[in-house]
């Protein structure tokens, strides 16, 4: 709810900004047709994974998991950095917080080993596994605009190797941290079966289906859509009480239109300028990593989304945007509201009883942030 009054607020400011001239008006209605797509495939995507976790398609794959790990905590720890990386990079790091977050504690404690890794696991990969495709995260749709003819294998393409290397660093961190329970036993718990088979099965086939979609070149929304109406007529027909309103996004939705217009109304007063200063414009690896830091300090201030959206205009080049991707998406890892979905992710805590404190949290975050940036951006420059 609080997201929801934020972004409120910040949707009244920008429409005074227009209303008064400030952002002109043909200005808000060119975000507002660059955006409504990613806002729609933002919809529609968690329409999809809350109906498919509704199902219980991602218990039965934490299930599969504990047993593939035959009672040992590195091999099941393994199982759900690949669980998190594929849950981000094809779903956005938004669902691997809200839906990964449970399976993996309620996984942890059946399994009767210490739910922190596997909960810091899911928070770090959620936020640095999102550079690889433009779907993993908002920042990276909006970064498709400024990539024109670039496809989404284009994309990945790009950004393969700092992708890469944004999985690979925090992964050996929370390992060296970590390795005593991680070199630890369990038991695995004993299988359940999916409530409804007939829904289970269909989410299954559905995400499936849609995984190649989202990097066939098609606008994402599209087979995002096209998904969510398929599992929204299954249930229709099979369990009508889990369509509900609280289904959708509307909150992120609000936070994010309000943000558009604020960030966009700064531009209108100079910001680009101001930034500029500080972020450079040169494509060296010296002006990458000030790029990259510039995005990370400035989604550690603020926000991740009002960072990039502030910074773009500094980019200049696809080399110095997939830097700036680098800064916004592996760098929030030092405060809570650096992200969405490390704010998600940390609601997901407190309604299960797992305790960390934001103090650990930022000195983590404070090592892993420039051991992961500064080779991500290095091999970007090679």
């Amino acid at each position: 709810m609080r997201s929801a009054i934020v972004g409120a607020a910040l949707l009244v400011v920008g429409l005074v900004l227009v209303a008064t001239g400030v952002l002109p008006p043909a200005e808000a209605l060119e975000v507002g047709e660059r955006v409504w797509p990613v806002l729609l495939f933002v919809v529609a995507i968690t329409v999809v994974t809350e109906l498919a976790a509704e199902a219980g398609l991602f218990r039965v794959v934490a299930e599969a998991a504990a047993r593939i790990g035959g009672g040992r905590a590195w091999v099941l720890w393994l199982l759900v950095v690949v669980l998190a990386v594929v849950s981000t990079v094809f779903l956005s790091l938004d669902t691997t917080a809200v839906l990964l977050t449970p399976i993996v504690i309620v996984l942890a404690r059946h399994s009767g080993l210490s739910p922190l890794p596997f909960a810091l696991t899911t928070v770090w990969l959620a936020n640095t596994a999102s550079l690889l495709l433009p779907v993993s995260n908002l920042t990276n749709l909006l970064a498709e605009h400024e990539l024109p003819g670039y496809t989404a294998l284009d994309f990945a393409r790009l950004m393969a190797l700092p992708a890469l290397v944004a999985v690979v660093v925090p992964c050996l961190l929370l390992f060296g941290i970590y390795r005593r329970e991680l070199l630890a036993r369990y038991t695995p718990d004993e299988r359940h079966a999916a409530d409804d088979r007939v829904l289970c099965w269909a989410s299954a086939i559905v995400i499936a289906a849609l995984l190649p979609a989202l990097v066939s070149g098609v606008a994402v929304w599209i087979p995002a859509c096209i998904a969510a109406v398929v599992l929204l007529v299954f249930f229709a027909v099979r369990r009508r009480g889990v369509l509900r309103f609280s289904l959708l996004p509307w909150q992120i939705v609000l936070l994010a239109s309000g943000l558009f217009l604020v960030v966009q109304a700064g531009h209108s007063l100079g910001l680009a300028a101001l930034l500029e200063t500080a972020a450079g414009r040169t494509d060296d690896a010296a002006g990458l990593l000030r790029l990259a830091a510039s995005g990370a300090v400035g989604s550690n201030l603020a926000n991740n989304l009002p960072a990039y959206l502030a910074l773009e205009p500094v980019a200049g080049s696809p080399a110095r945007l997939a830097a700036l991707l680098i800064g916004t998406n592996a760098g929030p890892l030092i405060t809570p509201w650096a992200s969405l979905a490390t704010l998600l992710w940390h609601q997901r805590l407190v309604a299960l009883g797992v305790e960390i404190s934001w103090r650990r949290y930022a000195l983590l975050g404070l090592i892993v942030v420039p051991l992961t940036l500064v080779p991500a951006v290095l091999v970007l420059a090679l």
